[in-house]
């Protein structure tokens, strides 16, 4: 495959190298492209130096099979076109086509049937903070469907881009040497030492875009009628998300039943045992591939209701890993 990384020297483009490399992706040509700013870099890929081109709206995507898309939301829909006129599939990694009819919004282990179905070639990659959670949903929501969701995130520092991760590691430093005034560019406040309870812009029901990304999209991979209601916080971790999640399904689910599923669930790991303090926490899961899961026991406020905690990498399973699973479950399922 001729495949293509757009806006390479990122975090998410940094970390689409790393995972092509690591899944084995069959990867026959890589070309690299960027902003003005990163233009000219350089950066090596299975021992092979690759330079990066400046995106421009020509023809440069003419015979490149796969792009692997990691820009903002206005570069995405700006250069779209331009990606996908002569066939390209783009994998969107922003919040730019998610909600769109003729766009599928895919997680591969959910919905992964979806990404074969793509009228402007575009298959979007979901918000992070909702990858993590929905792998975890499908295995219970296959038991008994799951109606009611209300989760409540603990987003690293990572959600806010590689900038954002300088910044807390800074932020951490000067209070390590007393300074009062901590640097403050990337966030609404301080976070070092601090949790943020905003993440995103405010909408005018008090959510948080972040949280409304996580109630639509949940609806649009799953293909269900479930009400979930977010609160996304922003904790001093640099790259694992947690969640605390509460469920209420049709019918009761046991703790015993949720982990049996789980442990079959692909792309899911089970950390269960409070007994021995064992239960999944950013720390262990950085730079892992799964979604783990733990914490899993009755809702004592409903009857007919679940709540574990789950972690997940946010920049690989929230971000770059899931997107070339999508590339994967293309190769696997689709005809070139």
């Amino acid at each position: 495959m001729k495949v293509a990384i757009v806006g390479a020297s990122g975090a998410v483009g940094q970390e689409f190298m790393r995972v092509l490399d690591e899944q084995n992706f069959p990867v026959t040509e890589l070309v690299l492209f960027g902003s003005e700013r990163s233009a000219g870099r350089i950066f090596t890929f299975r021992g092979k130096d690759h330079v990066v081109k400046l995106l421009q709206h020509n023809d440069d995507f003419k015979d490149i099979d796969i792009a692997f898309v990691a820009m903002g939301a206005g570069p995405a829909k700006e250069y779209a076109q331009t990606i996908t006129k002569h066939g390209c599939i783009m994998i969107d990694n922003s919040s730019a086509f998610r909600m769109d009819d003729d766009v599928p919004l895919v997680v591969p282990e959910v919905n992964g049937d979806d990404a074969l179905n793509t009228p402007r070639n575009i298959i979007a990659n979901p918000n992070c903070s909702t990858i993590i959670m929905v792998v975890a949903l499908k295995p219970l929501d296959n038991i008994s469907h799951i109606k009611n969701v209300q989760v409540a995130t603990y987003q690293a520092a990572s959600g806010a881009g590689l900038e954002a991760m300088y910044e807390l590691a800074l932020q951490t430093s000067e209070v390590a040497v007393g300074k009062e005034q901590l640097t403050v560019r990337h966030f609404q406040h301080e976070l070092a030492y601090n949790v943020i309870p905003h993440i995103d812009i405010f909408q005018e029901n008090d959510y948080t875009r972040e949280e409304m990304k996580m109630v639509r999209e949940t609806c649009k991979i799953m293909h269900s009628d479930i009400r979930v209601s977010a609160t996304c916080v922003r904790v001093p971790v640099m790259r694992a998300h947690s969640e605390a999640v509460w469920i209420e399904t049709e019918r009761p689910i046991t703790p015993d039943e949720a982990r049996a599923a789980l442990h079959l669930a692909p792309g899911v790991v089970v950390i269960d045992e409070p007994r021995d303090n064992r239960y999944p926490m950013p720390i262990d899961c950085t730079g892992k591939d799964p979604v783990y899961v733990g914490r899993i026991r009755i809702d004592t406020s409903s009857d007919n209701g679940l709540t574990f905690w789950v972690c997940g990498d946010q920049i690989k399973k929230g971000a770059a890993l899931n997107a070339v699973q999508i590339g994967q479950y293309l190769l696997a399922h689709r005809k070139w």
